[in-house]
């Protein structure tokens, strides 16, 4: 054996390190499958931890409940992901109608065309029966989330770009055409025909022109309208 080759105990050992160092991740790619294809009161954290290839006692090692595990899943799929989206706004060169392009681009790419994207259905249909999840969801999700909106739509305003707007309000239009692909995507869409689905990037495409057309600053109606440019002199007359 050459002297730079494991032995054989060393190199199962390490292989084992490895193993355990990837199951919190196995265990909350299987519980994402899971709480999006059955919901969260008819998932059993038994099936979780078979589909991970572990037994249930390791799965309560690292997660000692079913909502620590749902818990789990939703920072590792989106509410830890409100930092990076707080750093690129503060960070973002543009206009704030580029930013808000950018942002229904980014949030499609990151979790709505993901399966993480079902995590919102979940919690439309089951948010009345777990307090506790809706509660956590509502923290970490659904605030974070509105005031990120809140915050591109003030810098609009300040920079004299978007129109002073209720801004309590508009949040919610500008979040609406996110929750509706989501949805869509989990659930409506299933029951409309093929041939009348709607291809999500141009359905993004519209709704974000619907949106800027409400934001933007208009011309006063009030102010004069301004002289052309040009002006034409009138035709000689004949026989001058």
């Amino acid at each position: 054996m050459p002297p730079t080759s494991l032995p054989p105990t060393a190199s199962v050992g390490t292989k084992r390190e490895r193993r355990k160092e990837a199951r919190p991740g196995e265990l909350l790619e299987a519980a994402l499958d899971l709480f999006v294809e059955k919901g969260f009161a008819a998932t059993r954290v038994d099936e979780v931890a078979a589909r991970a290839g572990v037994s249930k006692g390791t799965l309560f090692l690292y997660f000692p409940s079913k909502e620590e595990l749902f818990k789990a899943v939703v920072r590792q799929n989106i509410a830890g992901r409100f930092e990076e989206w707080r750093d690129e706004l503060d960070s973002f060169v543009g206009t704030t109608s580029d930013l808000l392009r950018y942002c229904y681009q980014v949030w499609w790419e990151r979790i709505g065309a993901t399966k993480a994207s079902g995590i919102t259905k979940l919690m439309f249909s089951e948010a009345q029966n777990f307090p506790e999840i809706t509660e956590f969801y509502q923290q970490e999700v659904i605030l974070p989330g509105q005031a990120l909106i809140r915050r591109i739509v003030e810098r609009g305003i300040e920079r004299g770009e978007f129109r002073p707007v209720p801004l309590d309000y508009i949040v919610h239009v500008v979040l609406a055409p996110m929750i509706f692909l989501m949805m869509w995507k989990h659930s409506v869409g299933a029951c409309i025909p093929d041939s009348l689905g709607l291809r999500p990037e141009l359905y993004i495409d519209a709704q974000i022109d619907n949106v800027l057309n409400g934001l933007l600053v208009r011309p006063d109606p009030s102010s004069p309208v301004p002289s052309p440019s040009h002006t034409f002199s009138a035709p000689p007359s004949r026989g001058s």
